[in-house]
């Protein structure tokens, strides 16, 4: 290990983050009553500029009145760029104590996230807000990904990153179906087999940007977490996406449709199988280590320090996703306490 260490971020449960329209109040009883870890009132692309008061209000009335219970509460404000942020931030963080965070959308440089950890902490200071308010920033362009790593080390109030992948790809002029879809011209051809065919492989479009923005959260202390999939009446393609971030080491993906709630909940839960298989990976290390080795096979395959800590990361994310689970009487996905 570095002898530099890196503070990580507050733990919460960030399976699935679902975006509600601020301007449509009507959803936020359901949004409470829903499954998800993170719900985020959206005051920003969701939001027709003539609606920005009015959601902005509903928001601070939603925060006040409505019981969230355990789930992490955000906003989205609007971007840096335009003169609705700072009333955002302002109206909303001075007058709602159950707020948790604050989602920046489009960063591009470290300096935006500066910005309002200025903001913030004077509102905190002034109202004598006991709760500190945690930043997520959304890298959804080419200037976001190119200062990724700067980005990650900006505030000590960041927590979180999310890929936003529509903006990202219309920044970077990309190729796209749709929203966290891949594309049928994004492939590899395979050289001719016995018959004299050549098979085509679909591949990720979104596989490096995911992959170094995966990379600077880790690096500094933070959750990644994977944005929209856009098509909602497809939920083989969403399940498809989310496995691909879950693989990467992806802590969550949003929701943008109350239907994606449970799917992504299930695909960053631990299974049943992987915390059994973690288990046995703790217990055949410890009987290792009683027998003075440093590494031992199990299932036929070497084990050592790494895989130790690779089921422990596992198996306290399961842990803590039950004990949320039990807490709000939500089904899990066989991750019982270990």
């Amino acid at each position: 290990m570095s002898f530099t260490i890196v503070e990580q971020a507050t733990p919460r449960i960030h399976r699935s983050e679902l975006a509600v329209p601020g301007s449509n109040s009507g959803m936020f009883e359901k949004a409470a009553r829903s499954a998800a870890d993170v719900v985020f009132l959206d005051l920003e692309d969701a939001v027709a500029p003539d609606d920005k008061e009015a959601a902005r209000r509903n928001i601070v009335a939603g925060l006040q009145d409505i019981d969230w219970g355990r789930k992490t509460m955000m906003i989205r404000i609007n971007g840096l760029d335009t003169h609705y942020m700072y009333r955002d931030v302002v109206d909303i963080v001075e007058t709602c104590p159950r707020l948790d965070m604050i989602l920046i959308p489009k960063v591009g440089v470290p300096q935006d996230v500066y910005a309002l950890d200025m903001l913030v902490t004077q509102i905190e200071a002034a109202t004598k807000r006991s709760k500190r308010i945690g930043f997520e920033v959304l890298i959804e362009t080419a200037l976001g990904m190119a200062n990724v790593e700067a980005i990650a080390q900006s505030s000590r109030r960041l927590e979180a990153m999310s890929f936003g992948v529509a903006d990202y790809a219309a920044s970077t002029r990309a190729r796209t179906t749709v929203i966290g879809g891949v594309h049928r011209d994004s492939g590899v051809l395979a050289d001719r087999d016995e018959r004299g065919d050549r098979p085509y492989f679909w591949t990720d479009p979104w596989h490096a940007a995911q992959t170094r923005m995966l990379v600077a959260c880790r690096a500094y202390g933070l959750r990644p977490i994977d944005g929209p999939f856009g098509d909602f009446g497809d939920p083989d393609g969403f399940v498809a996406a989310a496995n691909r971030a879950a693989v990467l080491g992806y802590e969550g993906k949003w929701a943008i449709h109350p239907s994606q709630i449970e799917l992504a909940n299930r695909v960053f839960t631990p299974s049943e199988a992987e915390v059994v298989k973690a288990r046995r990976i703790m217990d055949a290390m410890a009987q290792a280590a009683r027998e003075g080795k440093g590494a031992v096979s199990l299932d036929g395959r070497l084990i050592d320090i790494a895989s130790i800590r690779m089921a422990q990361a596992l198996l306290a994310k399961a842990e803590s996703i039950a004990g949320q689970a039990a807490a709000s009487h939500e089904p899990g996905r066989g991750a019982s306490t270990p």
